[in-house]
């Protein structure tokens, strides 16, 4: 059996039917979730939004087993991000996910200069 990969996934969307309650919410909130500070990678996720209230971003770390794929991690993270905005009555289109397997991922390292 093969070990866990730790996978990075990006969930993007756009708001859709706001209500004006979550409007409000989003807004009084904004400045949380913009810039970097919504750009955490985490279990739980993140939210990353800007006051325009268009798009959105959310980011996760999913550990998955590797034989199942970035399909599954992506899986994983739009059924989370799915609950995360259901639970706050946040409306949107259609999620997407970009999924990076962080034990595959190649690291360039600069070399030393003589």
């Amino acid at each position: 059996m093969a070990e866990n990969h730790t996978y990075r996934v990006i969930v993007r969307a756009t708001f859709d039917g706001l209500t004006a309650e979550a409007r409000e919410r989003l807004l009084a909130e904004a400045a949380e979730h913009e810039g970097i500070a919504g750009m955490r990678f985490g279990p739980e996720g993140s939210l990353a939004y800007d006051r325009t209230l268009k798009a959105f971003s959310m980011r996760y770390v999913i550990e998955s087993d590797p034989d199942d794929g970035d399909e599954m991690a992506g899986a994983l993270a739009e059924e989370k991000a799915e609950a995360y905005l259901a639970e706050r009555g946040y409306g949107h289109g259609e999620l997407r996910s970009t999924v990076t397997d962080m034990d595959t991922m190649k690291i360039n390292r600069k070399s030393k200069s003589r």
